[in-house]
């Protein structure tokens, strides 16, 4: 009979023996490759800085807050971003209130030199590219637009005016998504929405131009509103606690019948002018309750959903 101790030296010398195991784990063949390859030239290319990043129709709200505003969104793929601005000495500076304000959180640090940067990063000079591109930034959907939404926190004129004279980085270069004409737009890797205090005066007549207006989606009929299109304001936005009121339920559907009516005619009438909808001031809490509504919001067609927890969001798509 034989002992288990020779059979466990047999079973030991034919694994040592044999080819490496490669079940759960990488062998040590393929980890040196791996390692001799990691940062060599062949394993690298120019536009890679968003590979395997695919958008989804989120809105980083708040986005400043963010520990790396601008960046955190991209690497979620969150295609609507938000900078709030307070104009001070002809200087742009981003935060969500007074208080939060410093000397290096400007406009132009925090999103206009790292967007920029960015898409020169997906726009290359190489010998292989036989015309100019205009790329967005994600390497796998290129031709999506990134929206931008830049919320005026001072005297709308004067500040507005600066933020139209901030973009000219990206204008230089054409990254921007234009109107020419008051009837032609050109899809950009950029679309600025002013919003906040920015002056609908300032857009609307103005018929050539890069840069748009939010409109209020919940005020669309108004005289006011009553001729805006997707020409002035690409995505409208309201208050979605305002708009269809206090959340009672806790089961799918979330909305009462009377709260899904007022959620579609207004996404209806948004979309009927070529507007896109956006809800801010979503419930947060319970997490049961959020998750719901986003879903929601999502099947009933809205463009873009309002998120302050990108991890969370991401995981609905």
């Amino acid at each position: 009979m034989v002992s288990t101790f020779v059979l466990l030296t047999a079973v030991v010398v034919a694994l040592l023996a044999g080819p490496e195991p490669v079940i759960g784990a990488i062998t040590a063949s393929l980890q040196s490759i791996l390692k001799n390859t990691h940062g060599s030239k062949e394993y690298g290319y120019p536009t890679d800085i968003t590979r395997d990043i695919y958008p989804i129709p989120v809105h980083s709200h708040n986005d400043y807050w963010r520990d790396e505003p601008f960046y955190t969104g991209l690497s979620k793929g969150c295609t609507s971003t938000e900078a709030d601005v307070w104009l001070y000495n002809d200087t742009l500076y981003v935060g969500h209130d007074q208080s939060a304000l410093t000397e290096e959180r400007t406009l132009k640090a925090l999103y206009i030199n790292p967007i920029l940067d960015v898409l020169e990063r997906q726009n290359p000079d190489s010998p292989f590219v036989t015309e100019p591109t205009k790329n967005g930034v994600w390497d796998t959907t290129p031709d999506q637009t990134l929206y931008f939404f830049i919320d005026v926190k001072t005297s709308g004129p004067e500040t507005f005016k600066a933020v139209i004279e901030a973009l000219e980085p990206l204008r230089e270069k054409g990254y921007l998504t234009t109107l020419k004409g008051g009837r032609t737009i050109t899809n950009g890797a950029v679309t600025i929405i002013g919003t906040g205090e920015t002056p609908l005066d300032m857009v609307a007549p103005v018929k050539d131009r890069d840069y748009f207006f939010d409109a209020p989606l919940a005020n669309l009929n108004d005289r006011k509103y009553k001729d805006i299109t997707g020409l002035v304001s690409p995505i409208a936005s309201t208050d979605f606690a305002a708009a269809v009121g206090k959340i009672t339920l806790d089961t799918d559907p979330i909305l009462s019948e009377n709260q899904l009516k007022v959620l579609r005619d207004q996404i209806a009438t948004a979309k009927k002018r070529g507007i896109g909808a956006r809800y801010w001031n979503t419930p947060v809490w319970p997490i049961r309750q959020r998750n719901l509504v986003w879903r929601t919001l999502l099947r009933e067609g809205v463009t873009l959903l309002n998120a302050d927890d990108l991890d969370a969001v991401t995981a609905e798509f």
